[in-house]
């Protein structure tokens, strides 16, 4: 009797470490962060928080900028623009224009929107990511988070709101 449950232990380790090392992707994977549908973030460079709705409909992120001049600087196409949060804080940024895109837009004319590269912290999370600027007065939300930003990091459950706040520092540009 002693045998035979040693013996059962032995293969239930054998088995159990089979699955880990045949599947360890499975077996030692990170948790993805559950966020709600509305969440601050920050936004760098100028390390502005503000309210963002998570658009899983939406490839990219959009941001609410204003004032948009576009120039030249070191032969490369740039733009600065205003960013404003709800509490009325401004920050002028200044980033490298890496596109324009056309934007469709349902039951309206089509629009030009410059992308550029801004860093975007939600949670600890930080990551550089294309974002297209558009003046979205009017819109409840200053930002859209789309999904170039939340792949493979974060779950959305639309029933939830401000799950977490912003913790990163900005990460020096080069």
């Amino acid at each position: 009797m002693r045998q035979s449950r040693n013996e059962g232990l032995f293969w239930f380790i054998v088995l159990f470490g089979a699955v880990f090392l045949w599947n360890p992707v499975t077996a030692f994977s990170t948790e993805k962060k559950i966020v709600g549908l509305i969440e601050k973030v920050m936004i760098f460079p100028g390390a502005l928080e503000v309210s963002a709705k998570i658009d899983t409909g939406a490839r990219n992120s959009s941001l609410d900028a204003t004032h948009v001049v576009e120039f030249e600087r070191g032969g490369g196409k740039w733009v600065r623009f205003e960013v404003m949060n709800g509490r009325g804080q401004k920050r002028e940024i200044e980033a490298e224009v890496i596109k324009t895109v056309l934007i469709k837009r349902h039951k309206s004319s089509s629009a030009r929107r410059y992308v550029v590269r801004l860093g975007i912290c939600l949670g600890s999370i930080y990551r550089e990511v294309e974002v297209n600027l558009e003046d979205r007065t009017g819109f409840n939300y200053h930002m859209l988070i789309g999904r170039s930003f939340l792949e493979g990091l974060f779950v959305v459950d639309p029933s939830l709101r401000f799950t977490t706040r912003p913790q990163c520092r900005e990460i020096p540009r080069e």
